[in-house]
């Protein structure tokens, strides 16, 4: 058995006495939507930091704990806060939550983050269902030996964002009336924000929305099995698309304030996932 997976197992067997049920949908929440987790029916939480071996989030906003609830009859975990690359943590740290989730027993991973919108045709406060990323500029969670018990060396990543889950999302978006802007993310190491050159260049490899979170997790997630989702809240246009400087204090508020159609739109998406599950089980 690898370190990795030592590790792993490790920091399950440290959590497993406090979980309460097998999760079906495992949520992890961005900028803003921490209070998603406050206002579900919980049932237990855990902080990071009680996890023996588990990263600790440092981010303003991130409470960095795991929730464990139900959001309409559905039995979900929770990420009340996410580990980044850019905080010093290796890549092994930042998946190795989607892993324990996986390990909990979640079928299903819906990633949300904040991000700066590329596209033009992007406006602060839109959401943006994830079709595809681009991962390139931070390295691979799978570099590195392999985790046998958890996926193949070499992973297929040609439907990294599952169709079926795809379709969910735009049905509940468009039954809640909420404009769904669709398109690619890129992920760039971070903390600092892009570059306008660093910007045209992603626009030219065909990304529509940027952030410095999320494939690197999607990624390690295709590779264990889980099936993949995800929305960015477009917080702010990216450097050099206008001519504002930009500010974290910026991203938060715009995320504050897209909130509650956020968590309208997780709370109703969930739901229809929940009935996916039971459906595969029948």
């Amino acid at each position: 058995m690898s370190p990795a997976e030592e590790r792993l197992n490790g920091c399950y067997e440290s959590l497993a006495g406090r979980i309460p049920f097998q999760p079906k949908v495992a949520l992890v929440l961005g900028s803003g939507l921490g209070g998603f987790a406050d206002e579900m029916q919980q049932e237990a939480a855990v902080a990071y930091g009680e996890i023996k071996g588990f990263p600790v989030s440092t981010v303003p906003g991130h409470k960095g704990r795991f929730v464990f609830g139900s959001v309409h009859g559905v039995p979900a975990v929770i990420m009340q806060g996410r580990v980044h690359y850019y905080e010093g943590y290796s890549m092994e740290d930042v998946v190795l939550p989607v892993r324990l989730m996986r390990k909990m027993g979640a079928d299903i991973l819906f990633l949300t983050n904040a991000a700066g919108g590329i596209n033009a045709g992007f406006r602060p406060g839109d959401f943006m269902m994830i079709t595809d990323q681009i991962g390139d500029f931070v390295p691979s969670p799978l570099r590195g030996p392999n985790l046998d018990s958890l996926g193949p060396r070499f992973c297929d990543m040609s439907q990294v964002y599952d169709r079926e889950l795809q379709a969910v999302l735009r049905k509940t978006a468009g039954e809640l009336n909420i404009t769904l802007r669709e398109g690619v993310y890129i992920q760039l190491p971070g903390p600092s924000y892009e570059t306008p050159a660093e910007v045209r260049m992603c626009r030219t490899l065909g990304a529509d929305a940027v952030g410095m979170s999320t494939a690197c997790e999607a990624a390690a997630a295709v590779h264990c099995g889980l099936r993949v989702c995800g929305i960015s809240c477009i917080t702010n246009m990216a450097c050099g698309i206008t001519d504002r400087p930009l500010s974290h204090a910026e991203v938060q508020q715009a995320a504050d304030e897209a909130a509650p159609a956020f968590r309208q739109l997780l709370e109703c998406s969930i739901r229809k996932m929940g009935e996916l599950c039971r459906k595969g089980a029948d």
